[in-house]
């Protein structure tokens, strides 16, 4: 790896932290490498509800830099029952956490995205557009993703969801926070009630041509879908 590559070390939860990580830390800073901090607090788990793993995240987020010499942080609230990020309290913790973070530093911030649906399904990509949304609205600089079906499936990550991270934060990228917090509650109430049913969706050789590397027409036209949904919501990027 080159210097300027990311160089991933991770805190434990909740704020913990073990020595071999610290000496991984110690190499990575003593070679002058791009270090990335992982860490990824637990909704519902040892941290509490939303106001206490909201406080948990801005702790480790600054822990990242101070204890492991971050050059940027990558968050991830994850939900104790669904073990996703883009449920309705992880995307409210990892908001309150980034905003907090992002009114008082200039440190660099990102997110990884988890969620319950896998690939060439709608619900996947709506789960990805509310966590982009989030994400964007509340002034983080890295968007990584998507880990889909739970990231616990071999091969079911394809570059579609990714497309749709990106345009889904370019469409509200200067919009009022009020105004997007109203689409994000219809957003996130479309797809909420199916978390116990999501389907796991298609691996990457089976929703994308592997020799052009290219979507299947399915998944286009299931990614139009996704799109008309966020359209009539009142995002107006791909009209």
């Amino acid at each position: 790896m080159r210097p300027s590559d990311s160089h991933e070390v991770s805190q434990l939860n909740e704020l913990k932290i073990d020595v071999g990580a610290l000496v991984v830390a110690a190499h990575y800073a003593l070679a002058g490498n791009t270090v990335m901090v992982e860490q990824m607090p637990i909704f519902g788990g040892y941290a509490g509800g939303l106001e206490e793993t909201a406080i948990v995240d801005v702790a480790t987020t600054i822990n990242s830099f101070v204890m492991m010499q971050a050059t940027w942080h990558l968050d991830g609230p994850v939900h104790v029952r669904w073990g996703i990020t883009t449920a309705r309290e992880t995307l409210a913790v990892a908001a309150h956490a980034a905003m907090a973070v992002e009114a008082n530093s200039h440190l660099m911030l990102g997110n990884q995205y988890y969620t319950a649906a896998g690939p060439c399904t709608v619900m996947c990509l709506l789960e990805t557009a509310a966590q982009a949304i989030t994400d964007t609205m509340s002034g983080r600089e890295v968007l990584s993703g998507v880990a889909a079906a739970k990231g616990v499936s071999t091969d079911f990550f394809t570059g579609m969801e990714a497309r749709m991270m990106g345009e889904a934060a370019h469409a509200v990228a200067g919009m009022d926070v009020a105004e997007v917090n109203i689409l994000l509650d219809k957003l996130i109430s479309i797809y909420e009630k199916d978390y116990k049913t999501a389907p796991v969706g298609k691996s990457f050789s089976e929703c994308y041509d592997t020799l052009k590397i290219e979507p299947t027409q399915e998944y286009l036209d299931i990614y139009d879908e996704a799109v008309k949904v966020l359209t009539d919501l009142g995002l107006t990027y791909w009209s």
